[in-house]
């Protein structure tokens, strides 16, 4: 990563430093932020202006807005147990504004995520709501045909239905042998076979998979378009990764090309990680400034939300809500869409630019990595050191101007945020996360980085 120091970053970004200033002084909470202001604006939501895009393959009308089931609430009082009222307050105010498409998954919510969402559906009339959720038969013990057809009938009792309305193969291209593990996944084992004949006879209505990593296999399974005949694509998607997904890390794929790919056969995407898992709402406090001084009343998020949902060829945006806030933040954004202009999609490409710079580490909170069996925290690790790089508090060396202040909020923060027998020093390089991450993050390095760098803070020696 190339580095600017903070004058050439507010040249850059087209902020003055009064401004700029301000946004820092004020802090993180930003209903009394004087610049970013209530990112939750007043006033009631329309209940009747969803924007709906029609899958060709079925004529479904799918809200542009579909609901990501990965990060359902918890109790207060237990982490690990859903809070089933909140989530089904959570969707009937989604369909209560037009929300129909609810994406899960058997991996999600350490395997819960299906039932809880299955709860709260059933409490409304089928025909009103779209189902998708996958085959996620990650571990080698799940590939077999018997395993893995256990899985999806599994799947149909969880969410209480009879059929899927869109159904995935969860993840393909993960890892360091993507096609490999394809075959042995889905093709071998003659399961996506199997995926086609349920959808002949109608228990899947929409069959598809969503895509991380390796582009030989994305690139694969779009060439036997005519054979498999996807209905849908899910991609991630968002104005960073339109360009810099790949230098960001050389293991993936710019957006740009994956789109254009699906655009050029016709296939719907349906997009993942529109916020990239909440870095691009939680972004450096200059960029929240320059997006603020061009919609004040907009959250930072709803430009992410709207890039997202402008192209045509997008199906449907998903995320993960898992406070009222967020869902109420999102509906504003398609109730209806506001598609971006050509001038306003490239002065987001400019800022995804500088953002590009500042060295955070692509995590998404996906948590594909839990449980460690070490027992660290692994994204609560990474989302504090992105959180001290936005606001400016991972000094480079004890000359640093801020370096007693960034310091302590460091080590503090991290102390707050993550259990002394969670953190960094607590990893032995196992090695098990790797292969989970749909990012390609090579988490037992950064472990090792980031425990470096809280020792030399914690002795002074930087």
């Amino acid at each position: 990563m190339k580095d600017i120091d903070r004058r050439e970053f507010l040249k850059r970004m087209g902020v003055g430093t009064a401004v700029a200033g301000a946004v820092i002084a004020s802090g993180c909470d930003s209903r009394k932020n004087v610049v970013t202001g209530d990112t939750t604006p007043s006033g009631p939501i329309p209940k009747d202006s969803m924007t709906y895009r029609v899958n060709p393959s079925t004529g479904d009308k799918v809200s542009l807005l579909g609901y990501g089931c990965m990060r359902w609430p918890t109790l207060p009082e237990d982490d690990q147990t859903l809070d089933q009222e909140m989530i089904n307050r959570l969707v009937d105010t989604a369909i209560e504004h037009g929300v129909n498409y609810f994406d899960t998954s058997p991996a999600y919510c350490r395997g819960k995520s299906e039932g809880a969402t299955g709860i709260a559906l059933s409490r409304h009339p089928r025909e009103s709501y779209f189902i998708a959720t996958k085959l996620s038969n990650f571990a080698p013990s799940t590939w077999s045909r018997e395993a893995s057809i256990a899985m999806y009938r599994n799947s149909l009792k969880e969410l209480r239905t009879d059929y899927i309305d869109y159904m995935l193969l969860h993840g393909v291209g993960m890892g360091d042998d993507g096609m490999e593990t394809l075959r042995a996944r889905y093709i071998d084992n003659g399961i996506l076979d199997f995926l086609m004949k349920e959808r002949e006879a109608g228990r899947i209505r929409n069959l598809g998979f969503s895509y991380h990593g390796d582009i030989k296999v994305f690139d694969y399974l779009l060439s036997r378009h005519d054979e498999f005949k996807w209905d849908f694509v899910q991609i991630q998607m968002n104005y960073l990764d339109w360009h810099h997904a790949r230098e960001i890390n050389p293991r993936n794929t710019d957006a740009s090309y994956l789109y254009a790919e699906l655009e050029k056969r016709g296939i719907p995407a349906v997009i993942m990680e529109p916020l990239l898992g909440g870095r691009l709402s939680k972004v450096h406090d200059h960029v929240v400034a320059r997006l603020k001084q061009r919609e004040p009343e907009r959250s930072v998020a709803s430009w992410a939300f709207r890039y997202a949902g402008t192209p045509e060829g997008v199906l449907c945006v998903l995320s993960g809500m898992t406070y009222m806030e967020h869902l109420e933040d999102n509906l504003r954004s398609y109730c209806p869409l506001k598609p971006l202009t050509r001038e306003e999609i490239e002065y987001l490409y400019d800022t995804a630019d500088i953002m590009v710079q500042f060295p955070t580490i692509p995590c998404n909170d996906c948590k594909y990595c839990m449980p460690c069996p070490y027992g660290l925290d692994i994204p609560g690790v990474l989302l504090h050191y992105n959180k001290c790089v936005n606001q400016g508090n991972v000094p480079e060396n004890a000359q640093a101007e801020n370096y007693r202040e960034a310091r302590r909020a460091f080590l503090v923060g991290y102390d707050r945020s993550v259990p002394r027998l969670r953190q960094a020093d607590h990893c032995i390089g196992c090695n098990k996360c790797v292969a989970h991450c749909p990012q390609n993050i090579n988490i037992p390095g950064e472990m090792a980085r980031i425990d470096r760098f809280v020792e030399h803070l914690k002795r002074g020696t930087l």
